[in-house]
């Protein structure tokens, strides 16, 4: 696993429980950094999309992985997603980006690469860990780990209202 040496928060568990939600307000809160492991597969779709490479196409994804310019930011950059230079925040949460998102996610090989980067970026200073089998798989050794569920009909509730927020029927 990856040893820290500052606070580090995991939050794991099934979409729609809150998890977000909860790991954005706990940070802000905390004054530590949000690590949303589901951006990085979002900006890894989004990158795939802009370089014309398939969402199906494991190999070639994982050698983008490999050299995903992604950072989040800190202060008052707080809250965005950098892809390079540039902020991709919005542009990783379309229907379409989040379709792209679970079929890159769905390779093993992307899945392995993309490990040791949620690894790095969770050392790089005190940090709420958001995502799936963050406290299993990627930080087994994270001192605080959380694991947040809701009722299939919450989590479907959750999930309707942040769609409609997007424009969303």
């Amino acid at each position: 696993g990856a040893k820290v040496s500052h606070p580090v928060i995991a939050i794991d568990g099934p979409a729609g429980a809150g998890k977000s939600t909860v790991a954005r307000e706990l940070a802000r809160r905390l004054g530590f950094f949000l690590l949303d492991t589901g951006a990085i597969y979002r900006t890894l779709a989004l990158l795939a999309e802009q370089k014309g490479v398939s969402w199906a196409d494991g190999s070639r994804l994982s050698t983008l992985a490999e050299t995903l310019p992604i950072r989040f930011g800190r202060g008052v950059e707080d809250g965005a997603v950098f892809l390079g230079e540039q902020v991709v925040t919005t542009a990783i949460r379309t229907p379409e980006v989040s379709l792209g998102a679970s079929q890159v996610s769905a390779h093993p090989e992307v899945r392995a690469m993309l490990l040791g980067l949620q690894r790095q970026l969770a050392r790089t200073g005190p940090c709420v860990v958001e995502g799936r089998d963050i406290g299993t798989v990627v930080l087994p050794d994270a001192p605080l780990k959380i694991f947040l569920t809701a009722s299939p009909e919450v989590r479907a509730q959750r999930r309707q209202k942040e769609l409609e927020a997007r424009g969303v029927k």
